[in-house]
């Protein structure tokens, strides 16, 4: 019997999505679910909508549901990783608002930054001692992460526990999706080698049928056809030559040049959605409530379609032998010779009975390997900080950050990174 644990499966909608897709597989239609929240509430709504969705696909799952971690894990064959520590309020508005006060502004502030930094510093505790649990009750558990900011947590995984682990982003197949749209080529007919490290990954090769597309994507700037909200991707690809895989708002952020407060028409120009994240936070807020009474209704029936996640795949793959390619964060083990080794790259990986087997890639074209070593430096001081306990390697992060070294000096970086540690309280560990 098939075990998977849900760590943080009151994030209900995200949920569903992958439960729902695990259990669309014949193969995997009497796995155990074994949910787990520290909020009581969500998780209940979960266990209901993984009921429903049991009902919806004829399946039959044994659900589990608890808030007890350690019981969760007991036997587990996978643990997937859903969960934000400290959640909207208080830790995402302080990551926004404090660094507003020194005239940083922020899109989503979950990778890189100052934000992406502080979302580290509270995480990487927290999924070391869950992976000491995984120890203790499930030690050849595949943990599948989901949780920002991945090329930091996998990076310290990797560094800190024998735990096997792979973190799992949408961005390459989904721009890959963008893409196919864009330049009215099916996505079903597109091959592609994409390379590189999380939210920042680039398409090397992007064909149909041996034939080069990128023409057809440049040719989406020269028709001036550049959706509004992926200016800043389409203006990438002019300068480097290649598409990279997250979004203009994400990209915007995790480099100097487009996000500057004196600056307001780069913000119009390259149409940047300042605060989005918060905006998005909100929205989901303001809806819960009716989607919970919505999920939970008994005469409401549920429905569910296909998401393109890795998560079910990957469990199928390796449970039925079935070969497939994925996209997975993992240690740069000689996979991508211009990036530090050990660092968290994003490369193809097959995934059969043999688990996940990364596929090494080479020399990146040197100007990606040095665009993504800017931010390599930010993810490694971070996560030495994290792992060492040492408040020096903070400012050091915050310092060679690419978006806040252009925009504040080293007196207001450093003040801004206390006045962060001391809002963050106790969901931050001490520091020395």
């Amino acid at each position: 019997m098939v075990k998977i644990a849900f760590l943080g499966a009151g994030s209900t909608v995200f949920a569903k999505n992958l439960m729902g897709d695990i259990l669309s597989y014949p193969e995997l239609a009497d796995v155990t679910f074994s949910l787990h929240d520290i909020d009581a509430q969500r998780l209940h709504t979960s266990e209901i909508v993984a009921r429903k969705l049991a009902q919806a696909l004829g399946a039959h799952p044994t659900i589990e549901a608890t808030t007890d971690r350690r019981a969760a894990l007991d036997g587990a064959n996978y643990a997937i990783a859903m969960f934000q520590i400290g959640g909207y309020k208080p830790s995402t508005v302080i990551d926004f608002e404090i660094p507003k006060r020194y005239g940083l502004r922020a899109t989503i502030a979950d990778t890189l930054g100052v934000g992406g930094i502080m979302r580290a510093l509270r995480t990487i505790p927290v999924l070391l001692e869950m992976c000491r649990d995984m120890a203790a009750v499930c030690p050849d558990v595949l943990l599948l992460n989901y949780v920002n900011p991945m090329a930091m947590l996998c990076w310290a995984l990797n560094r800190a526990t024998p735990i096997r682990n792979v973190g799992l982003c949408h961005s390459v197949q989904g721009t890959a999706m963008q893409l196919a749209r864009d330049i009215g080529v099916p996505y079903e007919e597109i091959n592609y080698l994409c390379a590189g490290i999380n939210h920042m990954a680039f398409y090397l090769r992007f064909e149909r049928d041996g034939q080069d597309l990128y023409p057809l994507i440049h040719r989406v700037i020269a028709d001036g056809r550049v959706p509004p909200d992926n200016r800043v991707r389409y203006d990438m690809l002019k300068r480097l030559g290649y598409f990279v895989t997250e979004s203009s708002e994400h990209f915007s952020e995790y480099t100097p040049w487009f996000i500057k407060r004196d600056r307001p028409d780069l913000i119009e120009r390259y149409n940047i959605p300042l605060d989005e994240y918060i905006r998005r936070c909100e929205a989901q807020i303001a809806g819960w409530e009716s989607l919970r009474r919505e999920l939970e209704d008994e005469n409401r029936p549920i429905t569910h379609e296909r998401s393109h996640e890795y998560g079910s795949a990957i469990i199928h793959s390796i449970e039925t032998n079935t070969p497939r390619v994925i996209y997975g964060n993992v240690e740069n083990t000689g996979l991508i010779d211009n990036l530090p080794q050990g660092c968290c790259v994003e490369v193809p990986c097959l995934v059969d009975a043999n688990g996940i087997q990364p596929v090494r890639v080479g020399a990146l074209p040197p100007q990606l390997a040095a665009l993504m070593q800017t931010n390599i430096n930010v993810q490694a001081l971070a996560v030495e900080a994290a792992l060492t306990g040492k408040r020096e390697h903070i400012y050091h992060a915050a310092m060679l950050d690419p978006h806040t070294a252009a925009e504040l000096d080293l007196d207001q970086i450093w003040a801004l990174v206390d006045d962060l540690i001391a809002a963050h309280g106790d969901w931050l560990p001490e520091f020395h």
